[in-house]
């Protein structure tokens, strides 16, 4: 027989008991949609990490009382009673950094503003930074038009305020210079003295969703006990490493640490976050693999099953070819076939669903779509390996019955 009316035969066995192939189908669906949805979704929030980093810049770091990523467990009560950061110990910090000082800059934030301007509001989403005059260079920010805060401003605390452009087209949708009107923030009333150009998203979070103003008028109004963040930014990369350690020192003297004393802060740096996120999605990614294995297994033993069902209900039908002269590798060709069809089948619907699946989570937390290409060909060769694997045997068992047995079956 040749393969075009083997693999005809095939699909028209399958489709004589299209419930059983279909509910055989769904399990292997079940195995490979769970892989593809958890590997779309980690795949598109590497792209925003990779993306994101940007937003602190190659020569940059933080320091903060938290670690980038925090998790449960005992460890989180470390975290959580140390001290704040204070605004004193960020200005001695400053003094102590020497000649970089101009490129320290301390903020402080809080999500969930809502800002008003006449008879227009902003959604509650709005992120409120306190900081002092070198927060654009240090976060990587520029000036559209306006200007940026300047020192002044810090020390005087002004009602002042530059925001960025998501702000600006929600309270300023005619376009327009909106420098020099005054906004209300929660409450409080701020001119806009700037406007930053647009940044875009880091992390799946817009970074022109913001409003920055005076360190000082956010400790004031906002909130006096928030624990604030210092960004340095070393000159070069050969000095990036000395720059880290002298601030580390500086931050010790400035928290009044002893030498014995641990140090009490967290160093933020890229090659950390990126550690710290490649473990966490390594994690997932095996768990998500030996589920993935355990339900494809499952799904094998099925497709399995319903071939030796099949082998048996069609005895005799396989009987009365081997009669007419078919040989076993074509009997065995076509069972192989039928396996092979109920794996990939499955697979293809898993794939469809899991890469929808995993891009919804993406689109849902503003990250880029993704289409998983590797894992689909690891998941079309898995689902191949898998239907051979489980459905030679029934096709081996289909290949040798005894014609004159097999035709007296009923």
């Amino acid at each position: 027989m040749k393969l075009r009316e083997t693999i005809k035969q095939a699909a028209y066995s399958l489709q004589a008991n299209k419930l059983r192939s279909w509910l055989t189908t769904m399990g292997m669906a079940v195995g490979v949609f769970s892989i593809i949805a958890v590997m779309t979704a980690l795949q598109a929030v590497d792209q925003s990490v990779a993306s994101g980093l940007s937003s602190l810049g190659s020569n940059t770091f933080e320091i903060q009382k938290y670690p980038a990523t925090l998790f449960g467990g005992h460890g989180r009560n470390r975290f959580i009673n140390r001290p704040d950061i204070t605004y004193e110990e960020g200005l001695l910090f400053k003094k102590l950094m020497g000649g970089k000082r101009d490129k320290t800059g301390l903020k402080v934030s809080r999500s969930g503003n809502l800002a008003v301007y006449a008879n227009r509001k902003t959604n509650p989403d709005i992120t409120l930074f306190g900081a002092d005059e070198n927060f654009a260079t240090a976060n990587g920010f520029d000036i559209d038009f306006g200007r940026n805060l300047v020192t002044n401003d810090i020390r005087l605390s002004k009602n002042v305020a530059v925001i960025g452009q998501d702000v600006m087209n929600a309270l300023f949708p005619n376009g327009g210079n909106p420098q020099g009107k005054t906004i209300k923030v929660n409450g409080k009333v701020y001119n806009i003295i700037g406007v930053f150009m647009k940044k875009g998203a880091a992390f799946g979070q817009s970074q022109d969703n913001i409003i920055v103003i005076p360190i000082t008028r956010y400790l004031e109004q906002v909130d006096i006990r928030s624990s604030i963040s210092i960004t340095v930014e070393a000159d070069s990369p050969q000095e990036y490493d000395a720059t880290i350690d002298t601030a580390i020192g500086a931050m010790r003297v400035a928290r009044g640490l002893t030498i014995r004393d641990a140090n009490n802060f967290e160093l933020r740096t890229n090659e950390a976050l990126i550690e710290s996120f490649r473990g966490f999605q390594q994690t997932i990614s095996i768990g998500a693999f030996i589920i993935s294995f355990m339900a494809l297994v499952t799904a094998g033993v099925g497709i399995m099953n319903i071939m030796l069902v099949s082998v048996t209900e069609r005895t005799r039908e396989i009987g009365i070819r081997k009669s007419v002269g078919a040989p076993k590798k074509s009997i065995l060709r076509q069972f192989l076939l039928e396996a092979l069809f109920l794996s990939l089948s499955g697979g293809l619907i898993g794939i469809i669903l899991g890469t929808g699946a995993g891009n919804l989570v993406a689109v849902t937390f503003n990250l880029p779509p993704i289409i998983p290409i590797t894992w689909m060909i690891i998941s079309i060769a898995v689902c191949s390996g898998i239907g051979i694997s489980f459905g030679i045997f029934p096709a081996y068992k289909a290949a040798n019955l005894d014609p004159v047995e097999a035709l007296r079956s009923r």
